[in-house]
């Protein structure tokens, strides 16, 4: 049975957000219903808050969204926070802005709720409280971490605040936020079982291997290499924190019936009739079901998947052709983004070829998919997502299917960005890294998966940030490297662009998308929303708004 914690959940998120309306900025919802005494009278009530806190750590809307403010996906319909956010035109009103404080900081107060109130369960299980407190701690500190990587200081408070306290309090030095995640996460890493230990009815719960591998990524998102690779090592040369692996399959690490993989860390947690997931509905083809299409990759990230020998397709001896521009290339490609002429895996069994280049498809009803501009129901880009698209769901592309937050290959990229930061790059390094991942991409050319010993650092950064990006893509990532690389004043500055549909006299024919702007000197931190502003005169601002 899937997921059973996750059933007090669905009902939990319906129930405790009626308890907790009214949210108003960091005084937050009130919580007279969840502080009562006659409500904490036993562990399942417990429980609920705590799945209440899991619910919004993140969701499926975030994840898309925030891929889109990236250079791997166009958003191309509608006028969105995120659209404004790329386009920069951006201020302190925008509701990214406000709605990402607001989120983080509400699930902050459920976890303040429940670890100031867990205490009052009579004859509850101490191993029980203690594990699920560590949980709480880790969602806390994770949000935290959310905060800070897009405001830099901020309000850090452990404990729930007055509505007087709330009015008052100022922003926290980042260091010292990050600081105390870390702390944190040192703490509960040491409290919470691996993930062997979980019975089956507890699957998707937080583990220690999930401590570990946040607490890297706050390191690398800080460009701490030295503190990357000590933590990485903990889940790569021990099974201390767990016993990870690649899944051996690229496009089967992300089908229903592998949930719970050797590769998954952490994951978004959904279960089939009780909490669903339904974007593909305007992420798919149009011909499989899909109702419009809101966003599709762009051609930068389809032009950053290698040739099968693994060169680039500029290369010379690449064995690119602009007549087949799909074939012989990365795998992973194929998984992850649908293209010209893509067999797309239907429910049934049977493959549909999906018709996007203008005038070639063969019926009215596979001619739905085609480029037609933008602003039209069909892709602005000429291409379609296919990461996560769920062979199993039901209509309108409902899907029980969990999302990935955490996987053991991020750590090894995390890893070998380090290692090559740090000029410590060798051939066991590349071999158990990005040898490692190509190879369960498909690779068999020895060409893509030799160590070069007379590659330099510069271009084995090149190689290992391609490398992350394409093993990574569509999964709400790729916005935190650019910004971290310092290269989202270049990535994210001018006119992305789609397939060879286009104006020819414009681009060399690459399609030409809504021009993007990237302050370097305002962007790299969000504002502070006017509305907290408003609320809580002690809060300063970021630099440009």
């Amino acid at each position: 049975m899937k997921k059973k914690f996750l059933k007090y959940s669905a009902i939990a998120a319906g129930a405790a957000l009626l308890m907790l309306a009214s949210c108003n900025e960091l005084d937050l919802t009130p919580t007279n219903k969840f502080t009562e005494d006659n409500y904490w009278t036993s562990p399942e009530k417990a429980n609920m808050v705590l799945n209440m806190a899991y619910s919004q750590m993140t969701n499926n809307d975030y994840i898309f969204k925030t891929e889109a403010l990236s250079d791997n996906l166009y958003e191309g319909r509608g006028s969105s926070s995120e659209k404004a956010i790329s386009s920069g035109q951006a201020d302190a009103s925008n509701g990214r802005f406000s709605g990402e404080w607001k989120d983080c900081y509400a699930g902050i107060k459920t976890c303040h709720t429940f670890l100031e109130n867990v205490d009052r369960v009579a004859d509850m299980d101490e191993t029980l409280k203690t594990r699920m407190k560590a949980e709480a701690r880790f969602i806390r500190a994770y949000l935290y971490f959310r905060l800070t990587t897009w405001y830099g200081d901020v309000p850090l408070f452990q404990k729930d605040l007055t509505l007087s306290e709330s009015k008052s309090i100022a922003r926290t030095p980042q260091a010292e936020v990050l600081a105390f995640v870390r702390s944190e996460l040192d703490a509960v890493a040491e409290i919470l079982p691996a993930k062997e230990a979980y019975a089956a009815d507890d699957k998707g719960r937080i583990t220690s291997g999930a401590a570990v591998a946040l607490k890297a990524r706050t390191y690398l998102y800080s460009n701490d290499w030295a503190n990357v690779v000590t933590t990485c090592e903990k889940l790569i040369n021990t099974e201390t924190y767990g016993k990870y692996s690649l899944f051996s399959s690229y496009e089967g690490l992300f089908l229903p019936a592998n949930e719970y993989n050797s590769e998954v860390i952490l994951d978004l947690n959904y279960v089939p009739s009780l909490r669903t997931w339904g974007n593909y509905y305007d992420l798919a083809p149009l011909s499989v079901g899909a109702r419009v299409n809101a966003m599709a990759p762009t051609q930068e990230l389809v032009n950053d998947y290698l040739m099968l020998n693994g060169k680039d397709i500029n290369d010379s001896g690449s064995d690119y052709s602009e007549t087949s521009p799909y074939k012989n290339r990365d795998p992973r490609l194929t998984a992850t983004v649908v293209y010209h002429e893509f067999p797309w895996k239907k429910p049934d069994g049977t493959t549909q070829t999906i018709y996007i280049k203008p005038g070639t498809a063969p019926n009215q009803s596979a001619a739905v998919d085609e480029y037609k501009g933008q602003g039209t129901n069909s892709t602005a880009t000429g291409y379609y997502m296919r990461k996560y698209y769920d062979p199993t769901s039901l209509a309108s592309f409902t899907s029980g299917l969990n999302l990935i937050l955490i996987r053991y290959a991020d750590v090894l990229l995390m890893y070998a960005e380090a290692k090559n930061e740090l000029g410590q790059m060798n051939e066991t390094i590349w071999n158990s890294t990005i040898k490692a991942l190509r190879t369960r991409a498909g690779f068999t050319d020895p060409g893509a998966l030799v160590f070069d010993a007379t590659a330099t650092k510069a271009s084995l950064q090149n190689t290992i940030r391609r490398e992350r990006r394409v093993e990574l893509a569509l999964e709400g990532l790729r916005i935190y490297d650019l910004r971290r690389w310092k290269t989202a004043e270049t990535a994210l500055n001018g006119y992305p662009h789609g397939a060879k549909y286009g104006d020819t006299s414009v681009d060399n024919g690459y399609i030409r998308l809504d021009k993007r702007t990237f302050n370097k000197d305002r962007d790299y931190l969000w504002a502070v929303p006017q509305s907290e502003k408003d609320l809580n005169p002690a809060l300063s601002q970021n630099t440009g708004y």
